[in-house]
């Protein structure tokens, strides 16, 4: 499904016109309640069943992560297809491609990676930029695909430079330091840099509903995120 962004564009307008975060931004991002979900979901990373103790928001995140992972209605071949027809001819015709992948899109494009480099034997290489994503995260990481294999076939060979950004407040990123939980893939030579970036990151969108640090508009609109674009666009 898709959802309707309606309610959302006076949001996106009004965050359009800032220019970094207000010192009440700030002070919300590092706030109580975001220290003590950050706090809850690293129990419920050990422990699932935790995660109906979580903000609504992360728990909506959870529940999805938990729906693709599980396949419902087959929901998690048929979205990794979508993506997968779109890379392929592109990867065949060796072109440039920077693929970014929002939250738990991330995922799905990891694992969509993983498909087209063991399943379907797809050469080319891509620029991977992961925003807010959950895959530091042991729960996710012991579910993605290859991760139960050995070596190489662990991973996806088709990424060149991974970078990662990860906002400060967004619970969603819980560990932010992929290059720590992906360093086999480097030791490997699977992945020539991965990078992380999440110190002095803020994701400024506000709605009706308060901060939201994990929302992928803030983080388009980070100049950080977007001087990255720009520099990979321009070479």
């Amino acid at each position: 499904m898709h959802k309707d962004i309606t309610k959302d564009i006076p949001w996106v307008d009004a965050l359009i016109s800032k220019h970094g975060p207000t010192e009440q931004d700030i002070r919300d991002a590092h706030s109580w309640n975001i220290w003590l979900s950050r706090f809850l979901l690293t129990l419920a990373d050990h422990i699932p069943l935790l995660i109906r103790m979580l903000h609504e928001e992360v728990r909506s995140t959870a529940n999805e992560i938990g729906r693709y992972f599980d396949n419902t209605d087959d929901a998690a071949r048929k979205i990794r297809d979508l993506l997968k027809q779109a890379l392929h001819p592109m990867l065949e015709q060796q072109e440039d491609v920077l693929l970014i992948g929002h939250s738990l899109g991330s995922v799905i494009a990891y694992d969509a990676l993983w498909e087209l480099s063991h399943q379907e034997g797809v050469k080319g290489k891509v620029d991977f930029l992961t925003l807010g994503s959950p895959m530091g995260l042991h729960y996710i990481q012991r579910r993605l695909l290859g991760m139960n294999n050995h070596g190489e076939k662990s991973y996806p060979g088709l990424i060149r430079h991974w970078l990662n950004f990860s906002a400060e407040g967004d619970v969603t990123a819980l560990n932010q330091n992929l290059k720590e939980s992906f360093q086999p893939k480097l030791e490997l030579g699977l992945v020539k840099s991965i990078e992380d970036h999440c110190h002095g990151i803020y994701n400024y969108f506000r709605s009706d509903e308060g901060l939201n640090c994990h929302r992928s508009y803030g983080y388009l609109v980070s100049p950080a995120v977007g001087s990255i674009i720009a520099d990979w666009w321009k070479h």
